[in-house]
């Protein structure tokens, strides 16, 4: 970590390399403030994982140091990991808009996280005083879901801009983007801009939200049947767009899966989503309508295993199947990864005589929430930024990103394409590379907020790729030999197992031979048996199940 003196540090703990687990620091010699605490959502090589979350060591070594929480708007990548980091450190106040904030509350409720956390909510405008060091302005912005705002950071060594999630949406569903007051912003002078790379490989514009309205449209005007949407719950845009094609077609609305009820309750009760209530039915009572009067609003356009869209198609919700004249609208794209797994999702309800919509040439059944090219564009020349540090994004976006910085006009090194724990220094005005911040993703199996290590990672999928094998043996009190090491594999060299695993037993034998020879400790003679066994089944078979040696003593319970 660099000296502070009185400069800014400036870092990511998520968000760079990756779509999702935004969390961005602004560092002083006195205080830190973040914007946003996000989670990545797995993709299906991590077995068992419900979220990722950044490391939060360094916040927790400098606890102290931390001022406030400023969350630009309510989806998952942005808000999700507030109740991990709350049991981590005290963070004294949380700034959030007003849906983000009752998504926290609700969220910090569910987390049974009982501690009164000061949340104030803000507007447009707003501006924040966060002591000498921090003056933070919101300012509005267009996404796929109401309440979205970027922030104007000033410091006394310069002016940050951190856009958001965006896109420059000219025909929104909900207010403007405040493109004035961000012209205002970079007429004044930008020090460094921060924005969203999501989108960076797709050139042009990124089509209006309201341009999904005629595809939807056309779906409710032609399906024979049940129409059953699946999109992300905190699209919210999106869901109010069904939710209004669904009335105006008299068709009762049904809504499935935990998050999109919770979702859609909030909307409602802020006036952001508009469904009348006799419009809304519950699961058990669609059996009383015809099925060109039901609209199924649901979870799982990503193809999760335990959202609702794909326990209708394994038959396991209890009062909704997928029927032969069923209408089925994906209104969402793929995240990289989940592709294999919501095209399998697709064939199943496909064979059971669905009709399924993707959104494509023939239907504009999703447009993205984030801007393409000609938006980054736009947003660099109002901004006008002496430097520029692209986030947000995989690899490849931030660097495209960056490319477009270079197309306006910003110096190439005056471009910095970072990782997350890089930091960079603001002091007078000039961005300079600092040092790095250890970090490393940290996986939530359930709500512990230990999380898994990247080791266990790592064995999870050696596990399910080259099985596991565990060696046990029993010794007495005398490190005697009670019983031989005796072999045991799962899902590992099934066409060689009985050479293999005799082989191994006489491997490990002759190690446990020559520890019981020295005198070495039970820890010792757990790690011979393991390398041991390790190297002889890598040199016989080529693959690396997991070894557990496991030890017993005698006389211990």
């Amino acid at each position: 970590m660099p000296e502070m003196d009185n400069s800014i540090n400036i870092f990511a703990l998520g968000g760079l390399g990756e779509v999702g687990k935004n969390t961005y620091c602004f560092e002083s010699a006195r205080s830190l403030i973040l914007v946003d605490a996000g989670v990545r959502f797995p993709e299906a090589n991590l077995p068992g994982v419900d979220y990722v979350i950044p490391d939060y060591s360094y916040l927790r070594d400098n606890r102290v140091k931390v001022k406030a929480l400023f969350i630009t708007h309510g989806h998952e990548d942005h808000i999700g990991g507030i109740p991990f980091l709350l049991r981590m450190i005290d963070v004294p106040v949380i700034y959030a808009p007003r849906l983000a904030a009752a998504l926290i509350r609700h969220k910090l409720e569910d987390h049974r996280i009982k501690d009164k956390i000061e949340i104030k909510e803000v507007e447009d405008g707003d501006v924040i005083h966060i002591g000498a060091d921090f003056t933070v302005t919101y300012f509005r912005v267009t996404h796929s879901i109401p309440d979205s705002f970027g922030l104007c950071i000033d410091t006394p060594q310069g002016r940050i801009i951190e856009t958001g999630d965006f896109k420059i949406d000219l025909t929104p569903v909900g207010p403007n983007f405040d493109l004035a007051t961000l012209a205002r912003f970079g007429s004044e002078g930008v020090d460094l801009l921060m924005a969203d790379s999501t989108n960076a490989e797709i050139e042009g514009y990124t089509p209006s939200e309201t341009a999904v309205r005629s595809g939807l449209k056309e779906v409710f005007e032609k399906a024979p049947g049940r129409i059953i949407v699946s999109t992300f719950s905190s699209n919210i845009n999106r869901i109010q767009q069904v939710v209004q094609e669904a009335v105006e077609n008299k068709r009762k609305i049904c809504i499935l899966g935990r998050s999109m009820e919770n979702v859609v309750s909030i909307a409602r009760e802020y006036g952001i989503i508009k469904i009348p209530d006799q419009s809304i039915v519950e699961d058990a009572d669609i059996k009383h309508y015809r099925p060109n009067e039901i609209c199924i609003l649901c979870t799982g356009s990503q193809g999760e295993e335990m959202a609702a869209l794909s326990r209708i198609a394994r038959g396991e919700h209890k009062h909704v199947r997928i029927m032969p004249l069923d209408t089925v609208v994906f209104s969402s794209n793929p995240i990289p990864g989940n592709g294999a797994l919501v095209d399998r999702l697709v064939n199943s309800i496909v064979k059971q005589g669905a009709d399924v919509k993707q959104n494509g040439l023939a239907f504009s059944l999703h447009s993205s929430g984030h801007p393409s090219k000609q938006e980054l564009r736009l947003m660099l020349r109002l901004a006008s930024p002496r430097y520029f540090m692209p986030v947000h994004g995989e690899y490849r976006m931030l660097k495209l990103h960056g490319e477009i910085g270079e197309e306006v006009g910003i110096p190439h090194d005056h471009i910095f394409i970072c990782a997350n724990g890089d930091i960079l220094q603001l002091k007078n005005h000039k961005i300079t590379r600092g040092g790095h911040i250890p970090e490393e993703d940290v996986y939530i199996d359930g709500n512990d907020i230990e999380g898994l290590s990247g080791q266990v990672m790592r064995d999870r999928e050696e596990m399910k790729s080259d099985g596991i094998v565990s060696i046990i043996l029993t010794l007495n009190r005398s490190n005697k030999i009670i019983a031989s090491p005796i072999v045991y594999t799962r899902g590992f060299a099934a066409g060689v197992d009985t050479h293999v695993v005799r082989h191994a037993q006489i491997h490990a034998r002759e190690a446990l031979d020559k520890c019981l020879a020295r005198r070495a400790s039970p820890e010792d003679i757990k790690a011979a048996l393991k390398l041991e066994v390790e190297r002889y089944i890598f040199r016989k078979t080529s693959r690396n199940p997991v070894v557990i040696p496991l030890l017993m003593m005698e006389g211990n319970h």
